[in-house]
C-alpha cells in the first residue's frame, strides 16, 4: 500500500487554493473617488518644484521634502489648500450620496410603498 496518497498537502498549495476560492471583493469602477486632503493638494502643486530643485532625489526623498515643506508653512500659506480640500470634501459627499441613492434605486421586488412617499423621508423641503 503506497503512503503517498495519505501524505498531507503542502501549506503553499493550500494557500494558493484559498486565494482562488474567496479572494478580495472587486471595487465598483463607478464608485466615487474619496476627498483629497489639504496636504495632497499641496503635494500636487509643489511636487514638480521640488523635483526641479532636487533632480537626483528619489520618490521617498521627494515625499520627505514635501512633508518638511508642508510643516514649515504657516496657516496663512496653507489656507488655499485647506479651502480646496473643503470644496473637494463637499464634492465627494455629494457624489457619494448620489452613488448610494442610485444603488438603492436598483429594481427590487418591493410592494411599491417606497415610491408612494416621494423621497422616502416623509418630510417636506
Amino acid at each position: 500500500m503506497p503512503k503517498d496518497s495519505t501524505k498531507p498537502r503542502r501549506k503553499a498549495a493550500e494557500k494558493s487554493e484559498k486565494a482562488t476560492r474567496g479572494g478580495k471583493a472587486k471595487k465598483d469602477p463607478k464608485a466615487p473617488k474619496r476627498a483629497m486632503s489639504a496636504y495632497m493638494f499641496f503635494s500636487q502643486d509643489w511636487r514638480e518644484r521640488i523635483k526641479a530643485e532636487n533632480p537626483d532625489a528619489g520618490f521617498g526623498e521627494i515625499g520627505r521634502l514635501l512633508g518638511t515643506k508642508w510643516k514649515e508653512l504657516d496657516d496663512k500659506e496653507k489656507k488655499p489648500y485647506i479651502e480646496q480640500a473643503a470644496k473637494d470634501k463637499t464634492r465627494a459627499e455629494d457624489e457619494k450620496t448620489a452613488y448610494d441613492g442610485s444603488a438603492k434605486k436598483t429594481p427590487t421586488p418591493a410592494s411599491g410603498d417606497e415610491e408612494a412617499g416621494g423621497d422616502g423621508g416623509g418630510g417636506s423641503e
